[in-house]
């Protein structure tokens, strides 16, 4: 139940962190481009790739607390981050294929869902 509670709260925080720190940048960059939302998910799966590395080698933390930080945290943060760093892990186990196949997939599948749901909101409730 503690872990639970742990990635609950820390998402929530992941998600402050999220809407703060790309609002901030977005007020500096171009308002057209989404410069916001890239240096979040930049920034996050440098961050994944980090702590991850750092807490299944030298420092080895309690299972809770590294869920709470990598799937809570970051998860809230940016869940592009998960999807980066699963495909790494995917590479650096030599499947590929499988990491090809996840990248090709959720960029055209996340982005086919997206544009059907703009076009069904439209549909359904008009502009």
């Amino acid at each position: 139940m503690l872990r639970l509670i742990l990635i609950f709260c820390a998402g929530g925080c992941g998600c402050l962190f999220r809407y703060g720190l790309a609002g901030w940048i977005q007020r500096f960059g171009n308002s057209t481009f989404p410069s916001g939302t890239l240096v979040v998910n930049v920034l996050g799966c440098l961050a994944i790739g980090f702590l991850a590395a750092l807490f299944t080698g030298p420092i080895l933390i309690r299972d809770e607390y590294r869920l709470a930080i990598l799937v809570g945290l970051l998860g809230g943060f940016t869940t592009f981050s998960t999807f980066a760093f699963e495909t790494v892990n995917l590479t650096t186990s030599g499947l590929f294929f499988l990491a090809a196949l996840n990248v090709l997939l959720s960029n055209a599948l996340g982005l086919g869902a997206a544009w059907l749901g703009s076009r069904l909101a439209l549909l359904l409730y008009g502009s």
